[in-house]
């Protein structure tokens, strides 16, 4: 039900987007003038949409395979006897029944030293968890059940589709617009002027403006992916237990002052617990809020 939620909200927040496009663009009577000059408006909408979503629902499709090839992720066997993995697995196990997932993750471990740990999957029927050595040697068992809690909230809120959603939007809409002022400044719609120049500049505008639009993009993108993180931590609060969760940050924030460039500064990437916390305009693109500031979240609910 909250799946089909999401596909609805998405739908109407994106029909509603392209009912404001079109009626901008009507308003500057640029529709009728791509249409007149050789342009298919609607054929490059639908052009956009399937090409922009496309690349992001394979992305999707194929995050749990890429992320255990990449990381070099093991999934661990639910049959294991191994106590520490079993005590991973179960910890796991619990978080997604408590949860109320459809059906349990795969949960993997992969070798490095930082201390870290995601979670990813096409669905909440087909997630998977995984943490890093670095992470197993270094946080207490309620610390990793903070971790663990908030990775498991994440499947739960299917972030990973919502962001497949919102990329894919990203996308599209980069893709269209690029193309619109591309074509209208390269004058490949002045028949009269149009030459094999007009086609070089239209491919090199097309380039520019969807470096630019894609980096507008991302901060939306980015803005988007630090409020699930709060999400998360408040998801993470409720499954594990807000204490917990509030140990599992502190830690995390002590790993980060130890700025071991060495070692812990690559714990701080895209997808995974942290980020390394920056300020200024460099503070708008990042995916994951300022530890301190997490903290101080979990610590004003009651």
């Amino acid at each position: 039900m909250a799946f089909f939620k999401r596909i609805f909200l998405f739908l109407v927040v994106n029909i509603l987007i392209m009912m404001t496009i079109t009626f901008i663009l009507n308003l500057l009577n640029v529709k009728p003038f791509l249409n007149a000059h050789g342009l298919d408006y609607n054929s490059l909408a639908i052009f956009c949409l399937i090409w922009g979503f496309g690349g992001a629902f394979i992305s999707l499709a194929l995050s749990r395979v890429m992320a255990k090839a990449m990381m070099g992720v093991r999934v661990i066997d639910p049959s294991t006897n191994d106590p520490e993995m079993r005590r991973l697995l179960n910890t796991v196990h619990d978080l997604a029944r408590a949860a109320h997932l459809p059906a349990m993750p795969e949960v993997g471990i992969y070798d490095s030293p930082e201390v870290n740990a995601f979670a990813t999957g096409p669905s909440n029927r087909r997630a998977l968890v995984a943490v890093s050595t670095g992470l197993l040697r270094r946080m207490s068992s309620s610390e990793l059940e903070g971790v663990l809690g908030h990775e498991v909230s994440h499947i739960a809120n299917g972030d990973m589709v919502t962001m497949t959603l919102i990329q894919g939007v990203v996308n599209a809409f980069v893709m269209f617009l690029a193309r619109i002022l591309a074509f209208v400044l390269s004058g490949l719609g002045n028949r009269e002027k149009s030459s094999s120049s007009s086609y070089v500049t239209f491919n090199v505008l097309v380039f520019v403006f969807q470096l630019v639009f894609m980096i507008l993009g991302s901060l939306v993108v980015a803005a988007y992916s630090r409020f699930r993180e709060f999400r998360a931590d408040k998801g993470g609060a409720s499954l594990a237990g807000r204490d917990k969760m509030i140990s599992a940050l502190e830690a995390l924030q002590k790993v980060q002052d130890i700025r071991d460039a060495r070692v812990e500064k690559p714990a701080f990437q895209s997808m995974k617990i942290s980020h390394q916390e920056r300020g200024g305009l460099v503070a708008l693109f990042l995916t994951h809020p300022p530890l301190a500031k997490r903290i101080e979240r979990l610590k004003e609910l009651h």
